[in-house]
């Protein structure tokens, strides 16, 4: 998670910068920088590849001098963590610099469009494109916030953009596209903050305005002037947030829960960082060391977990069959580790832990460990037993999830074992360079689509309110969805305590069918995949028996939209990446259900973060 600190007031703004990037520390990041305009109208610049602390030794005895500034810490995407690609980044000129959270969809027509005007750029970064828009906006005559406005309003996909220029010494322009990439704004007295997370404000002022997607704010010393992109006035009041570490943590949400699946697209565009070359069409994962010769002998792939993790498990089998083109299965950890699996040197076992210490999947691993097998893990927590055990360790780089039942985790968990599946393909050989690139692209895109999806908690909400008196629910999937069913299931069963089953589609006249009646709600996953024609079958089905059915669909299917009695759309995205949007609504429904039930949804009865006793 990229961390963005902006100062303007009557104190040294080096100083106030370099304090707010260090308590952002904690997103992660592989290089750091700060700009100060200096009281003589010049910029000074300060930035290095590697940890803070590289940069303070830069500037130690030397402290730019200057009341304005901004600083970042950054987690490569375009380009190599290196001095030149830090943050701030410039124009040709040197009159406007640029922090920034996000990946810029469009970037390269953008580029190619720029150096056509006679732009020349110095860095590897999509970012640079902002500095060069918002320079020609200023060559116009705008004053930077609508030069600010309109540069943004070129770029696609979720960001979160904070810009310094050398004329403007009276303020700074933050902007929000999407919902991936927070800026808060902080109100002091005489001095104003911004930056992407509360910590970084919070030795200063707790009073605080929150940006929405679509939103900018001019901020100056004596506050901060918030619009849409459209340049339409906002208006909204300050909150004043207490200064204890769980309301820090909980930002403006009611629950973590909440919070947790309100930060998925930015999660998600933080799983990637660093790891997808979107210029090469190439994944790069910095903890996965298996040989070549590893690599040319795997015949087969295990993917083992259990609950939230196994359905990931689950979903991962699909990708490893359809990308990295090798057989492969899902098993519960708990099943594999006692049933004497034939597994060996030819086999590699992926296990699924979002906190890296679950008993089961530890055990299953030790037992393919003993038999030989390759291993790898999907973990969130570094250090952890299962990435301490691991030949070959993905990190998913969600930071702390407080909440027992896990959300982001999960979502992050699929983009890492795409990410791995086409890692391994790419290693083997067995995808073409544009088969490979195909595969990749859209993940530039997921961040965007993930924030679209999370606008829409209201309709989650209001559908919730109709179903939470009932007390059985059945989930329908087919192909890679079916997992998708089963983790909805879970997770209302997990937070409202309601008894709720997944099904394959396919399965339902096997048996489940004769549950459904106009008492039985039947949640359904029917989005435009290649099962889609086999998914309306079934749901005919369910309407012939009354049941009462929600379906989730892709955007503008209007055949599904009429026979749902309640329908729910998420946006259009590759067949393989769409596990990763339909998840989310599931998470918001079963949220709302228990908010409105009184239940503890941080803290489910009988449920541990981390299981580890069998």
């Amino acid at each position: 998670m990229c961390g963005i600190v902006g100062y303007v007031g009557g104190r040294e703004a080096a100083p106030v910068l370099l304090d707010g990037l260090r308590r952002l520390e904690y997103r992660g990041y592989d290089s750091a920088g700060l700009a100060v305009l200096e009281e003589d109208g010049s910029m000074a610049v300060r930035k290095r590849a590697g940890k803070l602390e590289e940069l303070a030794r830069a500037i130690e005895g030397a402290w730019p001098k200057g009341n304005i500034g901004i600083g970042h810490t950054r987690w490569a995407t375009h380009g190599r963590p290196t001095d030149a690609n830090a943050h701030p980044v410039a124009d040709c000129t040197g009159q406007v610099l640029v922090v920034h959270n996000g990946i810029i969809e469009n970037y390269r027509p953008l580029k190619e469009s720029l150096q056509g005007r006679g732009h020349r750029f110095q860095t590897e970064t999509d970012t640079e494109v902002i500095a060069h828009l918002v320079e020609e906006g200023l060559g116009r005559g705008l004053p930077l916030a609508q030069a600010t406005r309109q540069a943004v309003s070129c770029l696609q996909g979720a960001n979160a953009v904070l810009v310094m220029a050398r004329h403007c010494p009276q303020g700074l322009v933050a902007a929000r596209l999407g919902n991936a990439g927070g800026v808060v704004v902080g109100l002091g007295e005489g001095e104003c903050l911004v930056a992407s997370d509360l910590p970084a404000l919070l030795p200063y002022t707790r009073r605080v305005l929150f940006l929405s997607g679509g939103e900018m704010a001019e901020i100056t010393r004596e506050g901060a002037c918030l619009s849409t992109l459209a340049g339409e006035p906002v208006s909204r009041q300050a909150v004043e947030v207490p200064y204890d570490p769980l309301s820090v943590a909980k930002g403006p949400y009611k629950h973590f829960m909440l919070k947790e699946i309100m930060e998925q697209p930015e999660c998600v565009l933080d799983t990637l960082r660093g790891r997808v070359d979107f210029e090469g069409m190439r994944v790069e994962l910095e903890d996965v060391h298996l040989s070549p010769e590893v690599l040319s002998r795997l015949r087969r792939v295990v993917l083992v977990g259990m609950g939230t993790s196994y359905h990931a498990a689950l979903v991962g089998r699909h990708y490893m069959e359809a990308i990295a083109r090798l057989p492969a299965e899902a098993e519960n950890a708990s099943e594999f580790r006692y049933r004497d699996p034939l597994v060996g040197p030819e086999t590699l076992v992926v296990a699924v832990t979002q906190s890296g210490e679950t008993v089961d999947t530890l055990a299953a691993m030790e037992e393919a460990r003993r038999k030989g097998c390759a291993l790898a893990a999907v973990c969130n927590v570094i250090g952890s037993q299962a990435s301490r055990m691991a030949d070959a360790v993905v990190y998913t780089r969600c930071g702390l999830e407080v909440g027992v039942c896990s959300t982001k985790t999960f979502t992050a968990s699929l983009v890492v074992l795409y990410l791995l599946a086409c890692y391994l393909a790419q290693a083997r050989g067995v995808q073409p360079p544009e088969a490979l690139s195909s595969l990749l692209s859209p993940l530039a895109r997921l961040p965007y689509l993930l924030g679209e999806v999370t606008e829409r908690a209201g309709e989650y909400e209001r559908l919730a309110h109709t179903f939470y008196r009932y007390s059985n629910f059945l989930y329908l999937g087919r192909g890679v969805q079916y997992p998708i069913a089963l983790e909805g299931a879970l997770k209302l069963k997990e937070v409202s305590y309601i008894h709720a089953e997944g099904y394959p589609a396919g399965e339902m006249k096997h048996g489940p069918i004769a549950l459904i009646d106009q008492d039985m709600p039947v949640v359904a996953i029917a989005v435009r995949d290649p099962l889609y024609d086999k998914m309306r079958n079934n749901l005919e089905q369910v309407k012939a028996r009354e049941g009462r059915l929600i379906v989730l669909a892709s955007e503008g299917d209007e055949e599904m939209a009429r026979l749902a009695d309640y329908p729910l759309h998420v946006p259009d995205a590759s067949p393989l990446l769409l596990p990763v949007l339909t998840a989310v609504p599931l998470q918001f429904f079963a949220y709302y259900i228990a908010v409105r039930r009184g239940c503890d949804v941080d803290q489910p009865r009988n449920l541990a973060k981390t299981v580890t006793v069998e």
